[in-house]
């Protein structure tokens, strides 16, 4: 059912608390649509530009951060360079030493031979020495003693220097060349101790 008041007066109403509302501004119409997509369209672009304006920014800041990182980068190369030379330096002079020492503890030349030999000789009484031949890892010795007992005590004194391994008699005889006096030509090969 419509009712409707002819009258005029307004209808009584029934008392309610009063409700707060926030206050509105209505800007109305802005001037149709075509307005409100131009506006959105400068926002976005506004937003776009300051978007690409950060990047370019992010852009220039890496550009320098390559830059210096490519010229720390040839400066360690450089570095890395000289100290892979020392190194090679190094390791040939090290070398170099290393042969050189090599060389000295293998080293039995003639000389401490002799002496540990000539040594040997004159601690052991009545022997002499004709001859002394270096074969490589043996030595041949030719001489004359006035006894059996001095070979054989030459022979215990070689033993003991330690400078021999193994030491042989390959013959000895009484000389007949010798009238006056006994006298013994004896041969000994005498075998290198490896040191």
């Amino acid at each position: 059912m419509i009712r409707i008041n002819l009258l005029g007066a307004p209808k009584p109403k029934t008392k309610k608390a009063p409700v707060f509302t926030m206050p509105s501004v209505e800007f109305g119409n802005l001037g149709g649509p075509l307005i409100q997509v131009v506006v959105v369209l400068a926002i976005a672009g506004a937003i776009n530009a300051g978007f690409w304006y950060k990047l370019d920014r992010e852009q220039k800041a890496i550009a320098v951060q390559t830059r210096l990182a490519e010229q720390k980068n040839r400066e360690l190369a450089d570095i890395k360079a000289r100290y892979l030379e020392r190194q090679r330096q190094a390791d040939a002079y090290k070398r170099r030493v290393d042969v050189i020492d090599q060389l000295r503890s293998n080293q039995t030349g003639p000389v401490p031979l002799l002496a540990m030999v000539a040594d040997t000789v004159n601690g052991t009484e009545a022997v002499w020495l004709n001859t002394m031949l270096d074969q490589g890892a043996n030595i041949a010795i030719d001489g004359t003693a006035l006894s059996s007992d001095a070979v054989a005590n030459l022979i215990s004194n070689l033993q003991k220097t330690g400078f021999f391994r193994n030491i042989e008699i390959r013959e000895t005889f009484q000389d007949p060349g010798v009238t006056d006096m006994q006298a013994f030509s004896f041969t000994l090969t005498c075998e290198k101790a490896k040191s």
